[in-house]
């Protein structure tokens, strides 16, 4: 089933808007048309990985900026109940069309952020968040954890794939340079030097080392973390202690 009511807005001012933090391009609609093509989830082997962590037909799991649903269409069909989560309407129309494509009838769509997803239900076994957190700045990046925390049953799982510099600062030029010189001319595709640049420029990843103690402050225990050779990207197993 699909829930067309988003999470309701808490109300203090002071609150991050999330829609204005979500990246010019996952708020465009020609993006995100795109997006499947040029961003493949590997689902299949998330979802293995997630198996030998225990997932299976009795799981309930929240995919946080879930985006287009590659994983959630994926997880739904080894999970009991699966909550996906995005603050882009856009992302969520095309994710709602892919649901309907597919028959599932266990997926709750719920338009909202981390900092805005209200859960509802028992606390669930695993959680799920790809290339979504680095949107947040580093104070809401917190706050955002704290609150997946919370919605994970003690012992569950985060599964959590983010940009995450693994370089010194002294080396950032070099390393962001390098980076941003593997893009092509053009967005259909593949990825354009102006997409990695205005990534760096425009959006809130983080060096590691900070946010693995973050992690930790959080509440979760860092069970796994691999990372890409590039010194750009890091996939974590988290344990809710």
């Amino acid at each position: 089933m699909t829930d067309d009511t988003a999470s309701p807005r808490p109300t203090p001012g002071w609150l991050i808007d999330e829609v204005a933090s979500a990246g010019r391009e996952n708020l465009d609609v020609d993006h995100v048309a795109r997006y499947d093509a040029k961003e493949d989830a590997d689902a299949e082997a998330e979802l293995s990985l997630l198996r030998g962590l225990g997932l299976d037909g009795r799981s309930q799991l929240v995919d946080l900026g879930a985006g287009t649903g590659q994983f959630t269409l994926a997880a739904a069909g080894a999970c009991t109940r699966v909550v996906a989560v995005d603050v882009s309407p856009v992302m969520i129309e095309r994710l709602r069309a892919k649901i309907a494509e597919a028959g599932h009838a266990n997926i709750e769509v719920v338009r909202a952020g981390f900092l805005t997803y209200v859960h509802r239900g028992e606390p669930v076994d695993f959680a799920y968040s790809r290339l979504a957190l680095h949107h947040l700045p580093d104070f809401w990046k917190a706050l955002a954890l704290a609150r997946v925390r919370r919605i994970l049953r003690p012992g569950g799982v985060f599964r959590l794939w983010d940009v995450a510099f693994d370089f010194d600062p002294e080396e950032a030029g070099a390393r962001v340079e390098a980076w941003c010189a593997q893009g092509g001319d053009h967005v259909e595709g593949e990825w354009s030097r102006a997409e990695f640049e205005e990534h760096v420029r425009d959006e809130h990843s983080t060096f590691r080392w900070l946010l693995e103690p973050m992690i930790e402050r959080c509440g979760f225990e860092i069970e796994d973390a691999a990372y890409s050779e590039d010194g750009f990207f890091g996939a974590y197993v988290l344990r809710a202690t």
